[in-house]
């Protein structure tokens, strides 16, 4: 597999920019009050309430570095087009991330209970679901993929108009919510999403799709830098970034053709959707805090995989992300194995 140099440049720079950004927006963030508190901590001290600036700032400066090499050095970039309408995309559902984080912090909190005085709410509930729509506009108006999909189990079926129009605004909405749903734990959203998109990214490569190799991988390598921030105890919540990992992920699916290895990659969503579905999606990934330092679900039912982990077990949070997050790897891992047989 042979990886351009331009790209490695536009990774690496992705790193190191998040890694530098995101102390400072974190300063920032805390003095203008845009903090919060960790429920699952017994120490309630304010935490920066919005990673998605400096991870943001570090895949644009990455992606631009590509582009620019590609255009001016190389001369050889092509489809210049998708690769800005997938970014037009991940902006506009960013923005949507951090009026999300904004209108919580003016809001009341749910109750008076341990866990509901921390609990933030922002967009309404029934809102939740339809806000990233408008997101899949610029990836429907440059009707970007191939109407011809290859499904798991199914084959290659045809959806033509339908491809654009339905499947493309569907798959932002369904992407961007199931990476919101799984939440919630330190270093929980950025770990299984960098896992996911450096899966993406390096199928990418190896399928011949560098535009799609190159989002997925700048990306994935911001999520990775971070990590250092948001791991436990995190210094800051990823909060408006939840949609945007979801976005991303279905961003490079579409402009790259690859939905029958982005299903396979995505099935812990996928079932962490249905769990939450099965509560109304009323259900919280948290859990509560026990004096030994573990932590269990708020409920007896199974409404999430978080539930599902700490159920099995006691587990502290870490260990609790290191699972899950070893969970995606093997999906990945997996899906690499079996993704020629089916």
């Amino acid at each position: 597999m042979n990886i351009p140099v331009t790209l490695i440049g536009a990774m690496s720079l992705s790193f190191a920019i998040t890694y530098l950004m995101v102390p400072a927006f974190n300063n920032y963030m805390h003095s203008i009050g845009v903090v919060g508190s960790d429920i699952m901590k017994k120490d309630k001290k304010p935490i920066a309430d919005m990673g998605g600036p400096g991870v943001i700032t570090g895949f644009l400066l990455g992606v631009f570095f590509y582009i620019g090499l590609e255009i001016f050095i190389t001369e050889r970039l092509m489809g210049l087009v998708n690769i800005l309408a997938c970014l037009c995309t991940v902006l506009m559902i960013s923005l949507i991330g951090i009026f999300d984080t904004l209108t919580a912090l003016v809001k009341k909190r749910e109750g008076e209970g341990e866990f509901e005085q921390y609990k933030k709410i922002g967009i309404p509930r029934w809102l939740y679901f339809f806000i990233p729509l408008p997101a899949a506009v610029p990836l429907m108006a440059v009707n970007a993929g191939i109407s011809k999909l290859t499904l798991p189990f199914i084959g290659r079926v045809d959806f033509g108009a339908a491809y654009p129009l339905l499947l493309v605004p569907f798959a932002i909405l369904c992407c961007s919510n199931a990476t919101n749903f799984l939440a919630g734990f330190n270093g929980l959203e950025a770990g299984m999403g960098s896992v996911a998109l450096l899966s993406l990214g390096i199928y990418a490569l190896r399928q011949g799709q560098l535009n799609a190799a190159m989002i997925a991988l700048c990306f994935a390598f911001a999520l990775i830098a971070f990590l250092r921030y948001n791991w436990y105890p995190a210094s800051v919540f990823p909060g408006d970034l939840n949609y945007t990992i979801g976005a991303v992920y279905a961003g490079v699916t579409v402009i790259g053709n690859m939905e029958k290895f982005a299903i396979l990659c995505f099935m812990p969503y996928i079932l962490e959707a249905f769990l939450k579905a099965a509560s109304r999606f009323e259900a919280e990934s948290y859990g509560i805090l026990q004096e030994n330092g573990t932590v269990k679900p708020r409920e007896k039912k199974i409404r999430g995989l978080t539930h599902l982990v700490m159920s099995m077990g006691d587990f502290t949070e870490p260990q609790v992300t290191t699972i899950l997050i070893g969970l995606e790897v093997m999906i990945c891992v997996l899906s690499f194995l079996v993704i020629g047989y089916i």
